[in-house]
């Protein structure tokens, strides 16, 4: 494997999110068509590995992942604890996210701020201060999808028409 197929799989695992070619270009420090040399080289040396880990590309990037037949090890291995009121405010955030932390306590009651912290301290959901600097917006993070198996969230829309 070259040096820049390393360099692509490092960066990859150290930012543990989908990232566009042109933002790992610049964490590489080379052009675009060296990146995506460098992503076919590394999809083929996992693809003759065998490998319980992959590369694909997401519609936000592309991503180091485990292999589905590989998920189960998840749930057994790292294991969340969540009660119901937690897993319905992390319901709430999943389909509704980003979501505003008073539009989240209006939706779930205030006792969603103790299940806000929880789901960020599991590294579910994570949170990033408004413009205005008083709130927060609250989303879910790769771990989450991750965990509970999920490539991408279903459009509401598409679950209330008949």
């Amino acid at each position: 494997m070259s040096r820049l197929a390393s360099t692509i799989e490092a960066i990859l695992y150290l930012k543990a999110q989908p990232l566009a070619v042109s933002e790992i270009a610049e964490f590489a420090g080379c052009d675009r068509n060296a990146v995506e040399e460098g992503l076919i080289e590394l999809m083929e040396d996992y693809a003759r590995r065998d490998s319980a880990l992959e590369v694909v590309e997401t519609p936000d990037g592309y991503t180091l992942q485990l292999r589905e037949p590989f998920h189960h090890l998840v749930q057994t291995l790292i294991p969340a604890d969540l009660g119901v009121g937690a897993l319905r405010t992390l319901a709430a955030i999943a389909l509704k996210g980003p979501l505003s932390q008073p539009d989240l306590i209006e939706l779930r009651g205030s006792g969603a701020y103790q299940h806000v912290q929880e789901l960020v301290e599991l590294g579910f959901v994570k949170k990033r201060r408004q413009s205005d600097g008083r709130s927060y917006w609250l989303q879910v993070t790769d771990k989450f999808r991750q965990y509970f198996q999920l490539s991408q969230l279903p459009d509401l829309d598409s679950l209330t028409k008949p």
